[in-house]
């Protein structure tokens, strides 16, 4: 057994968690370039936790500019076990409302300006993503939610887009109608690629705030209403974070679907083509295999 770190990345409108004790703002180098911003550490109910804003405190980051290898690398290296991800979308379902929450399961990944990968020339590797997310953290995350009094769907598929812009109406009628996507959002991709590659159990905490631009109530995007939606969301998401530690524990058994074993048979370079400079960046993300 390990000890549990849930680290919390935080999307548009989530910037803190309450109650933290002994928080820090930490500053962490990593391989990949400086992470979106340093991460608030401290522990919740006996728990360790680390913070860490995706967009940067002030939401400097675009979608596109987010360093997400740098992100995920950073969280690992400080020790975490579980990543949340929290994140505000649009829905593509009349049931799924804004102010409603969702538990991602699946992803479509249409992001095409982003590394994807923290593999390549010199070490290839391959990671199963058929399940994206982790059912066990996916799972607390649901208690937790159900528990704040938050409406929580159980799965979905999230419709991973570029942006900053917003969907046109054709996209957004193809993406519900012909592609069964049920929320659509900006940051999840690669992120949940990375954790999978970085061996962190990873779920997905999708909070709506939007009906994209399908409904013909709603017409398009309104920028103003999804603000205003944001905030409200931002409390529900501080209180399902609040839950999770009693949820998880401060002990961390192994993750019984294998996310923390992902990469056991993933290496496909001979030891003695890798390249020893990739070898060394890898150092945290897949230091278990490489160096075991």
């Amino acid at each position: 057994m390990t000890d549990t770190m849930i680290a919390v990345i935080g999307g548009s409108g989530l910037y803190e968690i309450d109650g933290l004790e002994g928080a820090t703002w930490q500053s962490v180098e990593t391989p990949w370039g400086a992470p979106s911003d340093q991460i608030l550490t401290g522990t919740l109910g006996g728990v360790k936790m680390a913070f860490l804003p995706r967009h940067g405190r002030g939401h400097v980051h675009s979608p596109s500019t987010v360093p997400y290898r740098a992100n995920i690398d950073a969280l690992k290296r400080l020790g975490a076990t579980d990543v949340i991800s929290v994140s505000a979308c649009g829905s593509f379902r009349e049931e799924m409302k804004p102010g409603d929450f969702v538990v991602v399961d699946q992803f479509i990944d249409r992001t095409f300006a982003r590394e994807k990968s923290f593999f390549g020339t010199g070490c290839v590797a391959h990671v199963s993503v058929a399940h994206p997310t982790c059912a066990r953290l996916s799972e607390a995350c649901l208690k937790a939610g159900w528990d704040a009094g938050i409406t929580m769907h159980d799965g979905g598929t999230y419709l991973a887009m570029e942006g900053p812009q917003f969907s046109t109406l054709a996209e957004s009628k193809m993406y519900r109608e012909s592609w069964g996507a049920d929320v659509i959002g900006m940051t999840n991709m690669p992120e949940a690629k990375l954790a999978r590659e970085a061996e962190l159990c990873y779920a997905s905490v999708a909070m709506i705030t939007d009906y994209d631009s399908w409904h013909p109530d709603h017409g398009e995007v309104d920028v103003t209403e999804i603000i205003a939606t944001l905030m409200g969301n931002a409390d529900k998401g501080r209180a399902l974070v609040a839950r999770l530690p009693r949820l998880l524990g401060a002990e961390r058994h192994p993750c019984p679907h294998g996310c923390d074993r992902a990469l056991e048979y993933a290496i496909l370079t001979a030891p003695d083509a890798r390249d020893a400079a990739m070898v060394a960046k890898l150092d945290a993300v897949a230091g278990r295999v490489l160096n075991g």
